[in-house]
């Protein structure tokens, strides 16, 4: 509970309580074959982490949008995330490879 706490803060100072940078999961685009090309990553790995990324993400906080953030903000706070959810280095590889993608669309 204490550790929720903390990343809870964290993702606050990070991101902000803008509700306009945060979505329902409706809202979290699909990876598609135009996402894989545009990107350079493979559909695989886009689905991959779009997988988790919709299956823990937001199980500590709603889903920032990915297209209306900084790509910055999620290279250097995702695999603080990652090591917190207690994912996989090769899970939080996929889960940035699926946000930069969106942000590429």
């Amino acid at each position: 509970m204490k550790k929720n706490l903390h990343f809870l803060a964290l993702f606050t100072l990070l991101f902000g309580c803008a509700t306009e940078e945060q979505g329902g999961i409706s809202e979290v685009p699909n990876p598609s074959s135009q996402m894989a090309e545009k990107s350079g990553a493979p559909i695989t790995t886009l689905q991959r982490g779009h997988a988790v990324y919709m299956m823990q993400c937001g199980q500590c906080h709603a889903y920032p949008l990915p297209e209306q953030l900084e790509s910055a903000e999620f290279v250097t706070t995702v695999p603080k995330m990652v090591k917190h959810a207690g994912l996989s280095g090769e899970q939080g590889g996929d889960v940035l490879a699926y946000i930069l993608a969106v942000k590429k669309m």
